[in-house]
């Protein structure tokens, strides 16, 4: 039987940290997660308007294939400018690629944004974005422990109509393997069925961790009625390229190669699928990060392959979980 990690966050792979920074005055804000010295790590981008930063410098063909943190934030591309904070205190601290003995420290930070730019908070921001300075705070909080909800890049998200926000998860899959999750949710589709009370995840849910609420109480609660004019109104307006996105990172504590993490990025994809309706519109710009610290050596023949694969089951789990837990603490 499986079961949460210790903490049932993304931080029960040990040497990761997250913190978050918010501004409560723009409705947006920032979320970092610590890789310490440099882990392997993946992408893989599947909705239709997505906004990243150094995603081809962890493609397996290219050559560093490592992340020293990742940024997730809100502010669409002004929000980008949160990596150029978090790169500058690391490289600051050492942290980072070494080009020479003497040379600084080039620290490696990949980053998603997401849109919320439209949640009536403050944006007369003119030249100065608040991102960068953001950026230093959520790593200056980076932590083992941190809130879920309405915080860090999840302050101004929305998932379809429902608040959205930062969710994570975990699970000890037994002999020391432990896979994690953590998710930006600011999706056009729903985390809901169309009787408004079950989550699409249901059937992921560990304990009680978003409710325990179960399935659909009847077949008649998943009617979905003919939108009405003021749910019509709210749906075009949401629906802009770019304007919505699930942004995620999975995390395990194997060997991985980058090309290993890519593809558990790619099957953790199933999570946004499993607990989000629509999932990957044009509308979106879902991006998952894959990121493995090497601390559990796997096999290295064909039982590798098949090691890979669960940890990339495990992985697409913990992060429909993660979008319930978002949705549920916001």
């Amino acid at each position: 039987m499986y079961r949460p990690g210790r903490r049932n966050l993304i931080t029960d792979i040990a040497g990761l940290a997250v913190g978050h920074a918010t501004d409560e005055h723009v409705r947006s804000g920032v979320t970092a997660v610590l890789c310490g010295s440099g882990w392997t790590a993946g992408v893989d981008v599947r909705g239709g308007g997505p906004g990243g930063r150094e995603t081809d410098a962890l493609s397996a063909e290219n050559l560093v294939g490592r992340a020293h943190a990742l940024v997730l934030a809100g502010g669409s591309v002004f929000g980008l400018a949160a990596a150029d904070g978090v790169a500058a205190v690391l490289s600051s601290r050492g942290i980072g690629l070494k080009l020479s003995k003497e040379g600084i420290a080039i620290p490696i930070v990949p980053a998603a944004v997401l849109h919320d730019l439209a949640n009536g908070g403050d944006k007369s921001w003119g030249v100065s974005p608040p991102y960068r300075e953001l950026g230093m705070r959520a790593l200056a909080a980076a932590d083992a422990d941190f809130a879920l909800g309405s915080v860090g890049a999840g302050r101004g998200a929305m998932a379809g109509s429902l608040k959205g926000g930062i969710g994570s998860s975990s699970v000890d899959l037994g002999e020391g393997l432990i896979v994690g999750a953590l998710v930006a949710l600011n999706s056009v589709g729903s985390p809901m069925m169309p009787d408004g009370k079950t989550y699409w995840a249901w059937a992921f849910e560990l304990g009680q961790e978003f409710g325990g609420g179960g399935p659909p109480k009847s077949t008649m609660d998943l009617s979905d009625p003919a939108p009405d004019e003021s749910r019509l109104a709210w749906a075009l307006r949401r629906l802009q390229p770019g304007a919505n996105t699930t942004l995620a990172v999975v995390a395990c504590n194997a060997d991985l190669s980058t090309a290993e993490c890519k593809r558990v990025a790619m099957m953790a994809q199933d999570g946004i699928a499993r607990a989000v309706r629509p999932a990957h519109t044009p509308f979106d710009g879902d991006t998952i990060f894959a990121v493995a610290s090497g601390e559990l050596a796997l096999a290295k023949d064909l039982l590798r392959a098949a090691e890979i694969g669960r940890i990339g089951s495990a992985a697409a789990d913990c992060l429909a979980r993660a979008i319930a837990r978002a949705v549920h603490e916001s």
